[in-house]
């Protein structure tokens, strides 16, 4: 008896387990962009058998399934498999029709983003190409003689070439999934009735979450490197301005965002998702029009300028350039000092640590709540113990309620040097979810219902609205979608 399945919730239970490392599993997979009847692909046996079976046909492959312009082989589903099982995944009790389902669903996203003229732009393919390519050789002593090998590719260009289409696709297929849920809100009625509708003995448990406080010392840098900085900048933008120089070129040959060359040197920034980007970047992008270059400006991590590549609605493609003043010896001995003094008087009781923070810190986006620091995923003030920054667990692990550390010395990715040091300000134990005091994490839940129930809707409506043919064996599979159309 086939088994009733729910497709959609399974691929999003699985969405962030696939690793890039995996790509190329996939990419003996041709995406075909012809329609092909539901048939088998047959092909003489060869001659070296038994004369009597020397003329019954060898199944080479199949056609499962046709989805737009998209095309499903029947080797795809243990494919499939391999690729999750590979990635960590446990399919104990999971079903091929289950797998079946899960790729009706990517191709159908995919041909629905490509109707709907959604853009991944080449150059971030090609980026995310070149990184996969990079891990894979590194898992064979960098010798690419043997890569083509194992995956049975006759050259880099073609084994490129694979990869990129497998990327776009799943590209293709993440944008419209997004583009499905970006209007989705929430409001607080919404969230109240979501956890009153919850039986009390299958309310979540939440782990022991801690509040943390913060004061971070910068070592100060003079008005004349900042100066030269802006100088330097300025006949960057003057010579592309003026000369018709290479934008992107300078970014290479002098930007200093490491970030830059794992993105394709293009940064993808929306108005209605504020994401991580620092506000004055944010403010600077969304003032610019289409190919313009801003004047040099400051954030937190040095002085910028931004050219703004290409506009699709909210959406924005940037490239920068980000150059970071040298900090002397003496900014850095300074700047220690400092924090040691603070450090002090809040352990001889002279100042509390939200009155320092308030007082000293140069961290702004903590300094006025007295140094409390705001989780990035929950934008709240507390962190769940099992879900803290490694980094940030390891600073606080021994640390008692109320206790400040030691003088911590935290260099960024970009190399800049700060001090600080951290207090435990609260401490909320292992509980049951409650309303008040977990309403952020309640909202994320409700909001993650919302989404899955306007997919699956949305799901419904272009499944009767796309070509669609199951093929072979995958007629039996009861799904909870309509793929069978019956």
């Amino acid at each position: 008896m086939p088994l009733k399945i729910n497709n959609l919730k399974f691929t999003i239970n699985l969405k962030h387990i696939v690793t890039l490392s995996l790509t190329l599993l996939l990419i003996n997979v041709i995406t075909a962009q012809e329609i092909i009847e539901d048939q088998k692909v047959e092909t003489p046996a060869e001659v070296k058998v038994d004369s009597t079976q020397a003329f019954k046909p060898r199944k080479i492959d199949g056609v499962a399934a046709v989805v737009g312009d998209f095309i499903v082989l029947e080797s795809d589903i243990p494919k499939e498999r391999q690729q999750l099982i590979a990635s960590g995944a446990n399919l104990d009790g999971v079903t091929d029709c289950q797998l079946f389902g899960r790729i009706l669903e990517s191709k159908l996203y995919a041909h629905h983003a490509i109707q709907d003229s959604i853009v991944v732009s080449d150059a971030e393919v090609r980026s995310e190409v070149d990184y996969t390519l990079e891990q894979f050789l590194q898992q064979v002593n960098g010798s690419m003689e043997r890569l083509l090998t194992v995956y049975k590719k006759e050259d880099e260009k073609t084994l490129r070439d694979e990869m990129f289409e497998v990327i776009k696709n799943r590209k293709l297929s993440d944008k419209m999934q997004e583009k499905v849920v970006e209007e989705v809100e929430i409001t607080p009625e919404e969230v109240r009735q979501f956890f009153n509708k919850i039986p009390k003995e299958q309310r979540p448990r939440f782990g022991t979450e801690l509040k943390v406080a913060e004061i971070v010392i910068e070592p100060k840098i003079s008005t004349e490197d900042k100066q030269k900085i802006i100088d330097r900048l300025n006949e960057f933008k003057k010579d592309v301005v003026e000369n018709g120089a290479s934008f992107r070129t300078k970014v290479v040959l002098y930007g200093q965002d490491p970030g830059m060359k794992d993105a394709g040197y293009i940064y993808k920034l929306n108005r209605k998702k504020p994401g991580n980007w620092a506000k004055e970047f944010r403010d600077v992008t969304f003032s610019m029009q289409e190919g313009e270059i801003s004047d040099p400006f400051e954030t937190d991590f040095g002085f910028h300028v931004i050219k703004v590549e290409k506009v699709r609605g909210q959406e924005y493609d940037v490239s920068h350039i980000l150059l970071m003043p040298k900090v002397s010896d003496d900014a850095l001995k300074e700047a220690k000092l400092r924090i040691d003094k603070i450090r002090e008087k809040i352990v001889a009781g002279e100042l509390t640590f939200a009155e320092a923070a308030k007082e000293s810190s140069d961290r702004k986006e903590t300094r006025l709540d007295g140094g409390q620091m705001i989780n990035p995923k929950t934008q709240d003030y507390k962190f769940e113990l099992t879900k803290m920054d490694t980094e940030l667990y390891t600073q606080i692990q021994n640390l008692k309620d109320g206790e400040v550390s030691p003088v911590l010395t935290e260099t960024e990715r970009t190399g800049k040097v700060k001090f600080k040091i951290l207090m435990i300000t609260d401490r909320i134990d292992d509980h049951e979810a409650d309303y008040a005091t977990d309403y952020l994490k309640i909202k994320e839940l409700a909001l993650q219902e919302k989404q899955i129930n306007t997919i699956e809707k949305w799901q419904e409506e272009k499944i009767m609205d796309t070509y669609i043919k199951i093929g072979g064996d995958y007629k039996d599979c009861e799904f909870s979608s309509n793929w069978l159309k019956k």
